[in-house]
């Protein structure tokens, strides 16, 4: 039998209505709060991974600009979405949240063996977390309403390259929930 962790990447507020937010970026939020709270209630982890960037440090400050700053504002998740009691934070400085963090470590810890991977973007931080999940063999699910990428970016080729290349199950939220 398979145990879950609802991964929530990069809902904060820089990404909602800061310098790198898109106008796909608020779309996630009601679906990603229906599936945490579905989660909570079935005892199912539910872990956030955030940028939290230290400037002239991080890498991915160079393509992107200073964002989502350690300690500021922009750098927390959006009200409407944040930890409660009992939730996880792993705080990354790449897009991916297994890298250079504990994720890896407090998901073996918890037992569980599938993720189901929620946030933004899907075409940047989703997929290298869904590439390193594969990679450390974790079963991966992506419930469409609960990520977005770019506006000019095709959505659905993002979705179908996950499938395609990783195996990712790519279904509904109703459908995680009902997983759960």
């Amino acid at each position: 039998m398979s145990k879950y962790a609802v991964i929530v990447i990069d809902v904060l507020n820089e990404f909602i209505t800061g310098a790198v937010s898109r106008d796909t970026s608020k779309s996630v939020i009601n679906p990603i709060a229906r599936l945490t709270e579905e989660a909570r209630k079935k005892d199912v982890p539910v872990i956030y991974a955030n940028d939290t960037h230290i400037v002239g440090e991080d890498k991915e400050l160079e393509i992107w600009g200073d964002h989502a700053i350690a300690g500021t504002k922009e750098a927390e998740v959006v009200d409407e979405l944040a930890p409660q009691d009992g939730d996880y934070v792993v705080n990354k400085r790449s897009y991916s949240a297994f890298y250079k963090t504990n994720l890896d470590l407090l998901l073996r810890e918890l037992g569980v063996d599938t993720l189901i991977i929620t946030g933004l973007y899907l075409h940047i931080s989703g997929r290298q977390t869904c590439v390193d999940g594969f990679n450390l063999d974790y079963q991966l699910i992506v419930p469409r309403e609960s990520t977005a990428t770019f506006p000019e970016i095709d959505f659905e080729q993002s979705l179908r390259m996950l499938k395609d290349t990783l195996g990712v199950k790519i279904c509904s939220v109703d459908e995680a929930i009902e997983l759960l």
